[in-house]
């Protein structure tokens, strides 16, 4: 008797023939491969789902900005290196002007109320006017014969024209016999030691007809240190000299076949003792001919090296820790923001000009004096611009009026 197949769970199926089985099966196969599972939820139980909780879904996960080349790193690295020279710049800038305005206020003072009256005040700035700049140089060394002497040696107008970028250098031989207002006939170095900067400026102006708007008073005996932090200046000699002998740096017995200083022909580079000595030379034995214009224009030409020095971009550059030590051989009414101005000025000027007044040697009080010519009014206008310049005739005297592109020494 037949009972029927037995089923797993025990029991019998009497609907099933014996050796049949329980499924069917079908032939259509499936592509190979491994079989694809359900994969478990993240958030299912164990592991996984305290990971969950712990990093929160990766939607929301905080994500660092990557500084690569890839993905606009490049702009970034750019744009923080552009903010950080900004900021350098700046602080720079402020740094510098500090400095400078604080040595510009000890300039200031040194000057005196007086001689800042006696100047031609000027509305607007130094880059958009015209202005007349009074160098007086004076040389207080510690020699016999110039004890008590407050002459001014070197007597220089600088002529700014902002408009026209031109800078013009006008040279007045400290022994020009004019009219010093109070005092009458003299030589014009002798306003300087009569009544200072102010009756200089007032002496100045009146024979010249300039306005003289802001003066600077040099002391050459402290122009060494100066150009010694400048890093020297650069002079162009014009023709070699022997000095005689003065101020001799050696031993006793050295001095005593010591010949003099001597300067070769051509652009030196001088440090301060140097230049110190090159604007001292009152004879050079290789040329007899020189004369006391001759020892003021290689004062000027120091003046002019140390004041381009100080106005040019290097210098601008240090003045955080130069600015304070720039003026200090100087007195002036110039104010920091108007000596940075002066220095863009000679900066931008495509021309400079070189001139100075003259006239004709004559003896007066037993002592020679320049007796002035009548083309120095030619000069003046020459300096303003409004005739062209003419090169001095040296044919009529060693000391004739004129204008050049270069450095006038005869």
């Amino acid at each position: 008797m037949t009972f029927g197949v037995l089923m797993a769970d025990g029991y019998h199926n009497p609907s099933m023939a014996p050796g049949d089985k329980p499924y069917r099966v079908y032939r259509g196969g499936r592509s190979k491969g491994n079989v694809p599972l359900k994969r478990k939820s993240v958030t299912s139980s164990g592991r996984g789902a305290a990971a969950a909780v712990k990093n929160g879904p990766r939607s929301h996960r905080f994500r660092v900005p990557r500084l690569g080349l890839g993905h606009g790193g490049w702009k970034r690295r750019v744009l923080i290196g552009f903010v950080l020279l900004f900021v350098l710049v700046c602080v720079w800038a402020v740094a510098g002007y500090l400095s400078l305005r604080s040595g510009a206020h000890a300039a200031n003072a040194r000057l005196g109320a007086s001689a800042k009256q006696a100047l031609t005040p000027t509305h607007g700035l130094m880059l958009s006017n015209t202005s007349n700049i009074l160098v007086l140089g004076t040389d207080h060394a510690n020699t016999a014969e110039r004890q008590g002497i407050r002459h001014s040696d070197s007597i220089m107008i600088v002529h700014t024209d902002p408009s026209r970028h031109r800078i013009v250098y006008l040279s007045i031989p400290r022994d020009l016999r004019i009219n010093v207002p109070t005092h009458g006939l003299d030589r014009i170095n002798t306003a300087f030691q009569f009544g200072g900067a102010p009756l200089a400026i007032k002496t100045v102006a009146g024979y010249t007809g300039l306005p003289i708007n802001h003066v600077i008073v040099v002391d050459f005996s402290q122009f060494r240190q100066l150009i010694d932090a400048l890093g020297g200046v650069d002079i162009n000699v014009p023709k070699p000299i022997l000095s005689n002998p003065f101020g001799c740096p050696f031993t006793a017995a050295r001095c005593a076949t010591w010949q003099g200083y001597r300067f070769a022909k051509g652009l030196q580079h001088m440090n301060g003792q140097r230049a110190l000595v090159y604007s001292r030379i009152r004879e050079n034995k290789l040329d007899p001919s020189e004369t006391d214009i001759t020892r003021g224009a290689r004062q000027q030409q120091v003046v002019q090296a140390v004041l381009s020095k100080i106005t040019s971009p290097m210098t601008m550059i240090k003045l955080p820790w130069l600015g304070d030590d720039l003026l200090k051989p100087m007195a002036t009414d110039l104010s920091a923001a108007q000596l940075m101005q002066l220095g863009w000025i000679k900066l931008r000027a495509s021309s400079t000009l070189h001139c100075r007044l003259g006239g004709v040697s004559q003896p007066f009080g037993g002592a020679l004096e320049i007796a002035p010519s009548e083309d120095n009014f030619s000069v003046i206008q020459m300096v303003e611009g409004t005739r062209p310049a003419r090169a001095p005739d040296l044919r009529s005297s060693l000391y004739a009026p004129g204008c050049s592109k270069g450095t006038l020494l005869p």
